[in-house]
């Protein structure tokens, strides 16, 4: 259950939801808790930037970004450095996100293997290797999972609710 906070005399918590190496699978489930919980979400969330949602988005400053998926090309990290530097708190969400699996296989693939895939790196502009978020900026909320579970979710978007608009 979402807690809900009065937003009367607030702003909307400004979210963004960002995808990077993965299967999208924590998206999915987040638009599955969004059925059982839109009704408080749109007194609560002001949805900035999130593409399964909306056609137009604006990145500008978030309050929550959750960032899904590894990171496997210098564009991602670039990215993922932007959308930390306008965002208050930024979650990691799923494995690909939190320990850089399973996208991130191909970093421990044995030497033949890499160099069998070493023209798709090339081709691709891809990192030598597949990094977590956490290996390219400052995560403050991780979540679990792939998928992650529908209530480990709400759990960790509870909390941060109650910390960016505390009850007095």
């Amino acid at each position: 259950m979402l807690v809900m906070i009065e937003t009367s005399n607030q702003e909307k918590i400004k979210i963004g939801w960002f995808t990077f190496s993965c299967c999208e699978d924590n998206l999915v489930v987040m638009t599955e808790v969004m059925n059982d919980h839109w009704q408080e979400w749109k007194k609560l969330f002001d949805f900035r930037h999130v593409r399964v949602l909306k056609s137009q988005n604006i990145l500008d400053e978030l309050d929550i970004a959750f960032i899904e998926g590894a990171l496997a090309s210098p564009d991602h990290e670039a990215k993922v450095k932007d959308i930390r530097a306008r965002s208050k708190k930024l979650v990691a969400v799923g494995s690909c996100a939190v320990v850089g699996l399973p996208a991130g296989q191909r970093n421990y693939f044995t030497p033949e293997q890499k160099e069998s895939i070493d023209f798709l790196v090339t081709r691709f502009g891809a990192l030598a290797s597949v990094k977590k978020v956490s290996e390219v900026v400052k995560v403050d909320v991780e979540i679990t999972g792939c998928p992650m579970s529908p209530e480990g979710f709400l759990e960790k978007v509870n909390g941060l609710v109650a910390e960016l608009r505390p009850v007095n």
